[in-house]
This record gives C-alpha cells, structure tokens and sequence, in this order.
C-alpha cells in the first residue's frame, strides 16, 4: 500500500528538528503524528518539558513549538504493509534543502530510531554543520529498551 507522510509541524523557529520515518497505521488512521497510544514519543517529550501528558493533539503540537522544536518524516512516501519500517519499499525522501533553508535557525537532528536515521543519511547530504543524533526509537515495536532508557537518551533534547 502506498502512504505519505504529513506536513512538518513547524513555525520556522525551531532549533531542533526531530525526525521520524514514516506515520504508522494507526496515525496515518488519526492523521497524527505518533497516533498509536502505545508509542511513547508525546509522554516522552510532555515528561522532558515537564509538562501534564495531554491527549490533545493541538495541545501536543503547542509543546513541539513552544519549545523549539519541528517535527516530521524523513520519507515523504512509500509503500508498506502494516506499521513497521523494515516493510518499507519503494521509498521518496521529503525535500530537505528547501526545508532546512527555510529553517535556518536549525543545529540539530534527531532522529527517533536506526531507520529514520539510515533514510536520512541514504537519501539526504547536509551541507551546514548540524549536529545529527540518532535516539532510540519510541516505536512500541521497541518493546526492549524501557521507557526510563529511552527518557535518559532522549535528555539530550534539552539544548544548552
């Protein structure tokens, strides 16, 4: 099946830009960014910012700008069955110098999982000096590294 990824969340503020593969099922079903209740992407970063988890999806949106951040997909489409990213086929990466250059204020690259980082670096040559982290997935496919592990290296966030 063939799926596209959304629009970046992003007010042309951000410093840090955070990047996934591509939505899974049930975003692609909500047309939310890390739709699946089971994935911990939002309780990672509402518990980062010290913030009380909401369900919202505006409210979710409001706590990647305030804090800097843009959010999106390294693919723009693809085709795969179900959820995980090692189905992935026939791949189209987003159009990354035209974002960036409209996102000038931008120094780092974090990547949620081995996959969106190995798409970016496939598919993507950066040519500022950015600084590109990869962080261990929040995909509940990652069943086997804690949400406490995940949190500790997600920290990194946190620019000085």
């Amino acid at each position: 099946m063939k799926i596209q990824s959304f629009s970046p969340i992003s007010d042309g503020n951000g410093k840090i830009l955070i990047l996934g593969t591509m939505p899974g099922a049930q975003s692609l079903v909500l047309n939310e960014y890390y739709g699946n209740p089971r994935n911990h992407f939002w309780k990672l970063l509402f518990t980062l910012f010290n913030e009380t988890h909401s369900t919202d999806y505006q409210t979710k949106k409001n706590l990647i700008l305030k804090n800097n951040i843009a959010l999106w997909d390294v693919l723009q489409t693809c085709e795969r069955q179900g959820s995980l990213d090692s189905n992935i086929l026939k791949e189209i990466p987003n159009d990354f110098d035209t974002f960036l250059n409209h996102h000038p204020n931008i120094t780092h690259i974090f990547f949620n999982g081995q996959q969106a980082a190995k798409f970016f670096k496939k598919y993507v040559t950066v040519t500022n000096n950015y600084t590109l982290v990869t962080l261990p997935s929040t995909s509940p496919a990652n069943a086997g590294t804690s949400f406490e592990k995940k949190l500790t290296e997600w920290q990194q966030l946190i620019l000085e």
